[in-house]
């Protein structure tokens, strides 16, 4: 099964991350790190997400030790950090764990 998840984890510059976003779909962003236990904890919620969504949304996993710069630039502070983007301007933004049916719901009112 293809995976509609994309790993950031090399990401590397700036104006990637301005690609990224600017999609004619919703993007949620789901910006982690590997040692926090509620960041580990919203794994498989992302991928039910990006599984439910299929095509209608791009679903993006960033890690913030491996990209700093743009944790920096954006204050991301707690952990996880999700974000709604739409058409390359953040349309929702919100720390700690959801649950999969609400980040659904919260990317299908962006379709």
């Amino acid at each position: 099964m293809k995976s509609n998840i994309f790993d950031t984890n090399k990401l590397q510059f700036m104006s990637k991350f301005g690609e990224l976003i600017d999609a004619q779909v919703p993007v949620l962003i789901d910006f982690f790190t590997e040692w926090n236990e509620p960041s580990v904890a919203m794994n498989e919620v992302i991928r039910h997400v990006a599984a439910a969504l299929g095509d209608k949304a791009r679903v993006i996993k960033i890690d913030v030790d491996k990209n700093q710069e743009l944790a920096d630039a954006l204050r991301i502070k707690g952990l996880p950090t999700l974000m709604i983007y739409k058409e390359g301007q953040m349309v929702w933004r919100q720390s700690g764990e959801l649950d999969a049916n609400t980040l659904i719901s919260l990317v299908q009112e962006q379709v």
